[in-house]
């Protein structure tokens, strides 16, 4: 599962990370991902459509209400409808219940430029006086029509609330005297769900259907792309398991010749000049003999140092000696510079167990790279190395140090500055499903843990 600080182990799960991606999984997303849009572009397509029925359905309506304003003007209206009359509110309301309410139109009324209302099919409404809007006071001047989404606050819709959610209209109207008085009609907003419903219903269909084709077109492009995708994830995995290997093959290279050569012909000048430095002693020549004695360990100090490097390089006994021996050549170091350290190690030989043998060469190189930043950056007092074997076959590692410790900004700094060390050591981890731990904080310590599971 890759390299992990603390705390992202309970925000990771799922999928075995460092696995190639499923290519049906992919393309099961991509089809989830097409779906949802479907729905939104469906829900957008339905909003859309209603402001559009509104929109309409006003205009209907401001058209509506002229033609039963003229109807009602030609044969409803009769002069004593200003004063009251009986005579002249039956005949009205004669006309408009016949003629004008309907199953959409369930309120008439008639008003006066000072808001008194002359005639409603309403009756208890009669007489009453209420405040015009200024667009209705306007409408006396202008002429013309508006309608609007009725606000059944208003207590003089109080009758009509319980029709639920209406569309006003006005416009003006003449008795045969002149007077001017404002027409009004009150219709179901129920008819404009009912005009959206039917756009949506004759769009919906070539809208989906076109979308479904498009994303069946779109089906094989991704399974291609899917399968690319995948097949980039294993070329990469490759290409890592081969520069990891050529990396190993030229650290081995270097290391045999720098061993049979540099380090074999040092080590032979300083056996050559021990006799020599005794000589010179002999004859009496303390000068020369301290010269060469001073030489002679001079040389054997960088053999010792050259056969230190050997082990960073590359550690030739992790193959012959086993774990523990090389785990111990990293602590060597550590331990003549006077840090205290311990290891432990269940190191199993490889006839017993040669899976658990597979992951000794990342365990060792994980714990060589935190040993070194332990030593250059956190100057410990002491380091502890323990590595257990699971079972089946799984290998923990756990290097613990009590020095300096960072934050992750100083961590971010750091391989900002090009040293890398564990992170470089990420992809391993991964294409081995393993998990690498770093636990760190400014003066705690840090502790690096590695786990590998069974193969």
């Amino acid at each position: 599962m890759g390299l992990r600080s603390e705390g992202d182990r309970d925000r990771r799960g799922g999928a075995r990370a460092g696995a190639p991606p499923r290519v049906d999984a992919a393309v099961a997303r991509f089809m989830l991902g097409s779906l949802a849009a479907i729905a939104v572009i469906v829900v957008g397509a339905f909003f859309a459509l209603r402001d559009v029925a509104i929109d309409e359905a006003i205009g209907d309506t401001r058209d509506r209400v002229g033609a039963e304003a003229r109807l009602v003007e030609a044969a409803g209206l009769r002069n004593g409808i200003v004063r009251g009359d009986p005579a002249a509110l039956r005949h009205l309301d004669d006309l408009v219940t016949a003629q004008v309410i309907d199953d959409s139109i369930v309120r008439v009324k008639l008003w006066t430029r000072d808001g008194r209302i002359l005639y409603s099919d309403e009756p208890a409404l009669i007489g009453d006086r209420y405040a015009l809007g200024t667009e209705e006071r306007e409408l006396f001047d202008t002429g013309g029509a508006e309608a609007e989404l009725s606000d059944l606050a208003e207590p003089e819709n109080r009758y009509e609330r319980p029709q639920g959610k209406l569309l006003e209209a006005h416009t003006p109207i003449r008795t045969p005297d002149g007077t001017q008085l404002l027409f009004e009609i009150y219709q179901r907003f129920s008819s404009v769900n009912a005009s959206s419903a039917r756009l949506l219903t004759a769009l919906a269909p070539p809208l989906i259907g076109g979308i479904i084709v498009l994303v069946l077109f779109q089906l094989p492009l991704a399974w291609t792309m899917a399968r690319r995708l995948q097949r980039g994830h294993r070329e990469r995995e490759a290409l890592l398991t081969s520069a990891v290997e050529a990396s190993t093959q030229e650290r081995r290279r270097i290391a045999a010749d720098l061993h049979d050569g540099v380090v074999q012909d040092l080590a032979g000048v300083a056996f050559g000049l021990a006799p020599l430095a005794a000589d010179a002693q002999r004859r009496g020549d303390a000068a020369a003999a301290g010269a060469l004695r001073e030489a002679t360990a001079t040389l054997r100090q960088g053999v010792r140092d050259l056969r230190t490097l050997l082990v960073e390089i590359h550690p030739p006994n992790l193959e012959s000696a086993g774990l523990q021996v090389a785990l111990s050549d990293l602590l060597s170091p550590l331990e003549a510079a006077g840090i205290e350290t311990s290891l432990e190690v269940e190191d199993l030989p490889r006839d017993r167990d040669p899976r658990a043998m597979e992951h000794d060469t990342l365990v060792y190189r994980v714990a060589r790279e935190a040993i070194r930043n332990a030593q250059a950056h956190a100057a410990p007092r002491a380091v502890s190395v323990a590595v257990t074997r699971a079972q089946p076959a799984g290998t923990r590692l756990v290097v613990s140090d009590d020095g300096a410790g960072f934050d992750a900004a100083a961590r971010e700094q750091r391989g900002a500055e090009g040293h890398l060390g564990l992170t470089l050591l990420e992809a391993l981890v991964t294409q081995a499903h393993g998990t690498l731990d770093v636990r760190s904080a400014p003066g705690t310590g840090t502790t690096v843990r590695l786990e590998l599971p069974a193969r």
